[in-house]
């Protein structure tokens, strides 16, 4: 029984591997994001949106207002746009072009793979907000020269924080419609129309315009960016991104995790 039991010379037995990190999902989700001609090229004009705004900020407006936080701010409003576009390609690229099945295949897993696609998507908007920052302080650097800018320095953490926050909530909400859709052009279309349709529905129905208040996404999220929030704001917030960000974001967790892969 013995001699049975015991490996044959020369032999080995298999080593059992080890499950892939989450940071290593993250790394390779980044990679996906940016080795397509869509997700390279759409980060390549965010960026560029981002320069441009900036520059035209230095040869528009009062002098008062060339200056490093504004240039900042005014950055983040283009951006804020592209942004939600970069998370929905983070999520439905993979299933237009049908690689999911080799993505599960390697990490079966799957509530692992979203995780690791909200994280990747999550590191592109703090990404986008560093690049705004360098754009902020080189023109904050060339406009006194070629304009009369202020050029003050003057920035607060708090400012900080507040795009910070604007951009990956942005991006999140991007990334739940494209994994509650799986489809690109239709997650595109009605993460931009039905904010919309909201809206004007809220303006033209004057029964809908206290609910709309709560639930325009756009209308509620703008305070972050203009530094007026209040404990109702906070309270608009959270209610609109309970509709926009966690329903979507659950109905795909569920759809993602129960559908069958082809």
């Amino acid at each position: 029984m013995s001699a049975l039991a015991t490996p044959a010379a020369g032999t080995h037995r298999p080593t059992r591997t080890s499950r892939p990190s989450l940071a290593r999902l993250t790394a390779v989700e980044l990679r996906k994001a940016t080795d397509t001609r869509a997700g390279f090229w759409l980060l390549a004009i965010l960026v560029l949106v981002a320069l441009g705004m900036v520059i035209v900020q230095m040869f528009t407006g009062s002098a008062e207002d060339r200056n490093f936080a504004d240039f900042f701010g005014g950055a983040q409003l283009p951006v804020g746009i592209l942004l939600p576009v970069v998370g929905i390609l983070a999520v439905t690229g993979e299933w237009s072009q049908r690689t999911t099945l080799s993505t599960f295949a390697l990490e079966p897993r799957r509530e692992r793979i979203i995780a690791a696609k909200i994280s990747a998507a999550t590191l592109m908007a703090v990404g986008a907000v560093v690049a705004s920052l360098a754009w902020a302080a080189l023109a904050n650097i060339v406009a006194p020269l070629v304009t009369d800018a202020n050029a003050s320095w003057d920035f607060s953490g708090e400012l900080l924080g507040r795009v910070l926050l604007f951009q990956v909530l942005m991006v999140l909400v991007g990334t739940a419609f494209g994994l509650a859709l799986l489809n690109t052009p239709l997650a595109i279309v009605l993460y931009f129309v039905l904010p919309t349709v909201l809206t004007i529905l809220g303006s033209t129905i004057s029964a809908l315009e206290t609910p709309v208040e709560w639930l325009d996404l756009n209308s509620t999220t703008m305070p972050l960016i203009d530094g007026d929030m209040s404990g109702e704001r906070w309270g608009q917030l959270g209610t609109s991104l309970a509709l926009w960000l966690a329903v979507p974001l659950a109905l795909g967790t569920w759809r993602v995790l129960r559908s069958e892969i082809k």
